[in-house]
């Protein structure tokens, strides 16, 4: 799954880096509205560029799916609910519930579908080369990974001078 998602970023950044859009400001402001403001971060430029690659993307491959007519069925959102809900045992009767009372994570989802159609649909019309590893290669890939994407989404945090707290004082009665 992690190597997975190494090749879905590589996807992503291509996609990103070859098509030229136009990102409207109306849905930049709408977007950064939806963050919610942190006062120990001052990363208001790291949040600008975060959200216009969101909206690019999103608005490129939404232009994939319709272009090839890609579509989530009720049946695929039920399936992708059923896959969460034998993941979670004992839990059935919540996770029901949930997307019965949330209309917006039953969106949420449609949309991760959605995406996943359309990033296989793109992987089924490149040329994938296939290499293989070792299991310590792997690793060292995803720990990569994994280290530059913590790099990039951590806040970064001022410096703050901490103050040395003293220890409270306790009567014995």
């Amino acid at each position: 799954m992690a190597l997975n998602s190494i090749s879905k970023k590589e996807i992503l950044d291509q996609l990103e880096k070859n098509h030229k859009v136009e990102v409207p400001q109306n849905l930049i402001d709408n977007e950064l509205k939806s963050i919610p403001k942190n006062p120990d971060t001052n990363n208001d430029n790291n949040n600008i560029l975060s959200v216009k690659k969101r909206i690019k993307l999103g608005l490129i491959l939404n232009e994939y799916g319709e272009t090839n007519k890609i579509k989530v069925t009720e049946e695929e959102i039920k399936n992708e609910i059923q896959k969460q809900v034998k993941s979670m045992p004992g839990q059935e009767k919540f996770v029901f519930e949930y997307y019965q009372k949330n209309p917006s994570a039953t969106q949420h989802l449609q949309g991760t579908l959605y995406e996943e159609k359309i990033i296989k649909y793109i992987k089924s019309k490149i040329n994938l080369t296939k290499k293989e590893i070792t299991i310590k290669e792997a690793e060292k890939m995803i720990s990569s990974f994994n280290e530059n994407n913590k790099a990039k989404t951590s806040p970064k945090v001022k410096n703050k001078e901490t103050k040395t707290n003293k220890p409270k004082k306790i009567s014995k009665k």
